[in-house]
């Protein structure tokens, strides 16, 4: 695909993500001191990697988090496949007191878990469909006693420019004769938004380190969790350019995304040393705990002083 300019390619998912108002269904009891808790919570996984560098945002933002007069405790979830869920964090918070929850996602773009899952994970909103989904992948919802507020999402694609930029020039030694493979997990019924993103990001990286060209390729659930698609990008690069620069568009890491499907795609391909790969992921970042920090803050605020 040919680095180009396509105006507008991500309005629909900056204004989801970025403007979508906080949703909170509950209320709190009203004759208990009220006690908020920052729950800040993210996709699961077996990998210990992958939860150890999503429980890192926790610890990074928790002490300028305590240190409001606004929020009483911090901690994490994860959405599937591992404790703590969402569900037991709910039950601890209500077992405790806490009169008020802010939910913060830490994902990427638009997705039917932030949209569909979680309000129905929370009890914020009632949804058989979802619900029955939810109970076969053996995931439980819970109603809280406390308010939940669910925050906006971050601005992945703002943050991901630079970080994306920053992590294949690393790699780069002479863009003129390089492509860039964006390796995302993909979402077979966001497909439109997530195409929009890396097609975004992909034209931005090119534009601003001087790549001919990008392709993508999707390694999650819609890619059946194969290699094959990751394998073709890089080979599409490849047959036009020297070099063929691979970086993972993926939170954290998780050694059945970077290793097995895209090391064994690098590998698989004719010339492996013709391609840049690192086992890396876009966390760690410093803005994505500070972004945790300012949005918890404003909600905590706006809670405080009585704004919805």
């Amino acid at each position: 695909m040919k680095a180009s300019t396509l105006v507008g390619l991500l309005a629909g998912t900056l204004f989801l993500s970025a403007c979508r108002k906080p949703i909170s269904e509950t209320t709190p009891p009203s004759s208990h001191t009220e006690k908020t808790a920052v729950l800040i919570v993210s996709h699961g996984s077996h990998s210990e990697s992958w939860r150890s560098m999503l429980l890192d945002i926790e610890s990074q933002a928790e002490p300028d988090l305590l240190a409001s007069p606004h929020i009483d405790d911090v901690r994490s979830a994860f959405m599937e496949y591992t404790e703590p869920s969402i569900a037991t964090r709910l039950k601890e918070f209500d077992s405790e007191g806490f009169t008020h929850v802010i939910l913060v996602p830490v994902l990427l773009t638009v997705s039917d878990h932030s949209f569909d899952d979680i309000p129905v994970i929370a009890g914020m909103r009632e949804d058989p469909s979802t619900q029955s989904r939810l109970q076969l992948e053996g995931i439980e919802t819970y109603q809280a006693n406390a308010a939940v507020t669910l925050t906006p999402l971050l601005d992945f694609p703002d943050l991901l420019h630079e970080n994306i930029a920053r992590r294949a020039a690393a790699m780069s030694s002479d863009p003129t004769q390089e492509g860039l493979v964006l390796v995302a997990y993909g979402s077979e019924p966001y497909n439109a938004e997530w195409t929009q993103l890396v097609t975004e990001l992909g034209q931005s990286t090119c534009q601003k380190l001087g790549f001919p060209e990008f392709s993508f390729a999707w390694c999650g659930h819609i890619a059946h969790y194969q290699s094959e698609p990751t394998q073709q990008a890089i080979e599409q690069i490849l047959t036009h350019q020297k070099r063929a620069l691979v970086v993972p568009l993926l939170v954290a890491i998780d050694e059945n995304f970077q290793g097995r499907i895209i090391g064994g795609a690098v590998d698989a391909v004719a010339q492996p040393d013709r391609v840049a790969y690192r086992h890396d992921a876009v966390l760690p970042d410093a803005r994505i705990p500070k972004w945790v920090v300012e949005t918890s803050l404003q909600h905590a605020a706006q809670r405080s002083s009585g704004q919805p």
